[in-house]
C-alpha cells in the first residue's frame, strides 16, 4: 500500500501562488509516477500535470506556464508550485501516484482563489 499526504492549500487572491505537497509513505518502490488532478464544485476531475520517476513531466493545457510540478526523491515528495492563480483555479487538488497496475489517492487539500 502506499499513503499519499497532501498538504499547502488555502485561500489565496487571484495572481497569487500558492505550493502544494505531496508525500508518499509504505510501499513506494516501483511508483512511476506521480502527479495532481482536481474537482472543483459541479464539474469532473481533471488531470493537472504528472512527473515520472525520470522527471518527464505534463501539464493541462489550462496551467501550462503557470504551474510547475517537481519532486524530491530524497524525501519522497512531489511538489505543484502554482503562480498567477485564477479564480477557476479553485478546487480540490487530490495527489495521486501510480504503481505498477495501481493508483493511490490522496485526501485532497483545498485551494480557493478570490477575485
Amino acid at each position: 500500500q502506499v499513503q499519499l499526504v497532501e498538504s499547502g492549500g488555502g485561500l489565496v487572491q487571484a495572481g497569487g501562488s500558492l505550493r502544494l505537497s505531496c508525500a508518499a509513505s509504505g510501499s513506494i518502490s516501483d511508483i512511476y509516477r506521480m502527479g495532481w488532478y482536481r474537482q472543483a464544485p459541479g464539474k469532473q476531475r481533471e488531470l493537472v500535470a504528472w512527473i515520472t520517476s525520470g522527471s518527464r513531466t505534463n501539464y493541462a493545457d489550462s496551467v501550462k506556464d503557470r504551474f510547475t510540478i517537481s519532486r524530491d526523491n530524497a524525501k519522497n515528495t512531489v511538489y505543484l508550485q502554482m503562480n498567477s492563480l485564477k479564480p477557476e483555479d479553485t478546487a480540490v487538488y487530490y495527489c495521486y501516484a501510480n504503481k505498477l497496475a495501481s493508483q493511490y489517492w490522496g485526501q485532497g487539500t483545498q485551494v480557493t482563489v478570490s477575485s
